[in-house]
């Protein structure tokens, strides 16, 4: 192992509110900038969401209010790239906190790691992603399943930057319909979405892809994660009370 691989913690939580896990990324990303706490990978599940990003088109949102309240479906404007996506249960949301160094700094290769993190999963199961030049995120032929979008938050202590928000990988059957009929995802019309389960008629828990796709994340970002006293995964509240 050489001497210059960090290690990050990484956390799985089941489902928790789209404001929640803002609010954690927010702090943590001051905290890491800090380096009051190690580099973070999040990994959990959002109860269904909408959310816009920098681009700001609100006429990609189809549904009116009285459709959103009817179907629970929570809508946030927020500070990411990109346009509107969906989230929701059976969809896989990863959040990476990372810190870039200032040196050799490459923004657009940071999104091109994740792209190639899932693009190695998916192999395992013989699914063949790739990317369109286009358009950012994780593609098997004409249909998405993976939407990438993240923030660079300027270091205040260091020269660099941490990132936020991240990536949203499609695995449950029936999730690329049932969200994102609400919205023409990332501004796209002419491509479909799709998910793992979609794919290769496989059942899989997110838990489970979260797992599995962790170690591609830390291959290209050179990391490995702090193991846990219960395993992988770790909840941020036992963490943080291992550490009062």
């Amino acid at each position: 192992m050489t001497t210059n691989v960090k290690t990050i913690d990484v956390h799985y939580i089941p489902m928790v509110g789209y404001a929640e896990a803002w609010d954690m990324q927010k702090n943590y990303v001051k905290q890491i900038d800090k380096e009051e706490r190690r580099e973070t990978l999040l990994l959990l599940q959002h109860p269904p969401t909408y959310t816009i990003g920098s681009q700001k088109h609100p006429e990609h949102l189809l549904y009116s209010e009285e459709e959103l309240a009817k179907r629970g479906i929570g809508v946030f404007q927020i500070d990411r790239g990109g346009d509107i996506t969906y989230h929701g249960p059976g969809q896989l949301v990863g959040y990476p906190l990372f810190y870039l160094d200032g040196a050799n700094l490459d923004l657009h290769g940071y999104l091109r790691q994740l792209e190639q993190a899932i693009i190695e999963w998916l192999a395992t199961y013989g699914i063949e992603g790739g990317r369109k030049p286009e358009y950012t995120g994780v593609w098997v032929g004409d249909e998405k399943i993976a939407a990438i979008g993240v923030k660079f938050n300027k270091a205040r202590t260091r020269r660099g930057f941490v990132t936020s928000h991240g990536f949203a990988l499609n695995v449950s059957a029936g999730i690329a319909q049932d969200g994102f009929r609400g919205i023409i995802p990332c501004g796209i019309q002419e491509y479909a979405v799709t998910s793992f389960a979609d794919l290769t008629g496989k059942h899989l828990s997110v838990e489970q892809a979260a797992l599995e796709l962790t170690p591609f994340i830390c291959k290209q970002f050179g990391l490995e994660v702090k193991e846990a006293a219960g395993g992988l995964f770790e909840h941020p509240a036992d963490t943080d009370e291992k550490r009062g």
